[in-house]
């Protein structure tokens, strides 16, 4: 949780915008390629380069990633929407104008809901609108000059505005948390703030308590992880604070986070929609969204985590936290069916996925999607647990090496002779000799110092080099000892 104190005679007022670079191969209005990660200008054309004369083509796919994430945001879908141009020079915006949409957006007054400190907020949308991106200046290891990449450019976004309706940082990472959840469950963007595939521009003001209007709002950029839009907006609020306790004034700017130092720093006096000079794109026709095509995209939406979360309580009977670990992503959700529809044993299934898997992939920086266990395996290695072929302390090592090679439990199990012993004779040999190893302990427990059981438990199981059946064990030692 978070714990940022702003004086009690203070309100922070908080909106999101959010640019989520959609999941396409090509471009918005072109055929270039938007893989991440290639030479500079390597994936360019005349049209997302801006040359005079040419003509975008609005990607189809776009326009439906659009409408899939405005239907799961509860959003209204226009049936009549238009591109408009916003005009501003930057040497990144090779065009001097970007497209974007601002009369006419294709979704609008939708909402999200999301859990804040155990209660339920719901956090309004005022808009959601496709638009092109910019490219990329290049400063670093560049003595007195600045580069230009232009792979970016025309890289398709869907710019999501909240309405001002949070009022603190926790419901701000929350809400952005969970707006990410939705976005990579509808497979529309990949998440990634790192690589710039999920950017989040917080809009932050104060105001005295009681006071229905708003104060001077302040934009941040350049926050490109969850850890930073929490650290630049408590900064930020803290600096305000400071300001207006002053007597100062808060002025209607851009500024930046720099994650070096841990502040934000001017960028520029804010902007205002007019500053812009929107006006319709001449180069592209109005969008006509027909119904069918709405109901098309809403009858393919996918179970969203909050359904799927209400699901796995109800169906599974498994506590809401596990619930809530196993549907941190949609791959990891599937993985959890798949090997409960093997073993249907799905709390055992869950403590074996949230210790032992989880841990493992965080070790090798690995997604579920690279886990080199398959379900079946990870079910047959519960199964071998439960027939009593090898114990709970063997699966672990069992585990460890499936990971590793990414071979079967059976065939690790055979190779490495690690079958647990559960022949009763044989483990009755093994806690006579333990007996006759300890006679003072053997005496101890007769005594009454029953909690001597674990200390003869744990010597069996070191002779049978953890082989022992611990359930048999405990079954005879207290035999042997009453005896």
């Amino acid at each position: 949780m978070v714990k940022t104190q702003i004086d009690t005679q203070y309100e922070a007022v908080i909106g999101l915008e959010v640019h989520a670079q959609l999941k396409t191969a090509s471009k918005i209005f072109c055929g270039c390629s938007t893989k991440f990660g290639a030479g500079p200008n390597s994936q360019t054309c005349p049209i997302c380069l801006g040359m005079p004369g040419v003509l975008p083509v609005l990607n189809r796919r776009v326009l439906e990633m659009a409408v899939k994430t405005g239907l799961a945001l509860h959003c209204k879908i226009s049936p009549y929407s238009r591109f408009a141009r916003k005009n501003y020079f930057y040497p990144d915006l090779p065009k001097g104008y970007q497209i974007s949409q601002y009369e006419l957006p294709l979704c609008e007054q939708g909402y999200l809901e999301t859990a804040v400190n155990g209660r339920i907020k719901r956090i309004g949308i005022h808009r959601a609108h496709m638009e092109e991106d910019a490219g990329k200046n290049l400063h670093e290891g560049l003595e007195a000059a600045s580069h230009v990449d232009l792979n970016r450019a025309g890289v398709p976004l869907l710019e999501i505005v909240s309405e001002p309706d949070i009022r603190s940082i926790d419901e701000a990472v929350a809400y952005l948390k969970t707006l990410r959840d939705i976005l990579v469950y509808l497979d529309v963007c990949d998440g990634n703030m790192e690589e710039g595939s999920l950017r989040c521009e917080p809009n932050l003001s104060l105001r005295p308590v009681g006071q229905k209007e708003f104060g001077t709002r302040v934009e941040l950029k350049n926050i490109n992880s969850f850890r930073f839009v929490q650290k630049a907006m408590e900064y930020e609020l803290r600096r305000q604070e400071k300001v207006l306790r002053e007597g100062g004034r808060i002025a209607q700017e851009t500024r930046l986070w720099n994650t070096e130092k841990e502040i934000t720093v001017v960028m520029r006096s804010k902007e205002e929609a007019h500053d812009y000079r929107y006006f319709p794109e001449p180069d592209l026709v109005p969008l006509m969204i027909p119904e069918d095509l709405i109901e098309e995209v809403r009858n393919g939406l996918p179970e969203l985590p909050d359904a799927k979360r209400e699901r796995f309580v109800r169906e599974y009977e498994i506590p809401i936290y596990d619930a809530e670990v196993l549907t941190i992503s949609k791959d990891l959700a599937h993985y959890f069916e798949a090997c409960v529809a093997i073993y249907p044993q799905p709390k055992t299934v869950s403590n074996w996925i949230m210790t032992e898997l989880l841990r493992e992939l965080n070790n090798s920086g690995q997604e579920i999607a690279d886990c080199p266990i398959p379900p079946e395996r990870f079910a047959g290695l519960l199964k071998l647990i439960e027939d009593g072929t090898i114990s709970g302390k063997i699966a672990k090592t069992v585990f460890e090496e499936m990971y590793r090679t990414g071979r079967s439990p059976e065939e690790i199990v055979k190779e490495k002779g690690l079958v647990q012993i559960s022949d009763a004779g044989a483990i009755e040999v093994l806690i006579e000799d333990v007996l006759a190893a300890h006679p003072n302990e053997r005496e101890s427990y007769r005594q009454g110092k029953t909690q001597l059981l674990g200390f003869f438990v744990g010597q069996v199981m070191k002779r049978s080099q953890g082989k022992a059946n611990p359930g048999k064990v405990n079954e005879l030692l207290k035999k042997k000892l009453s005896a």
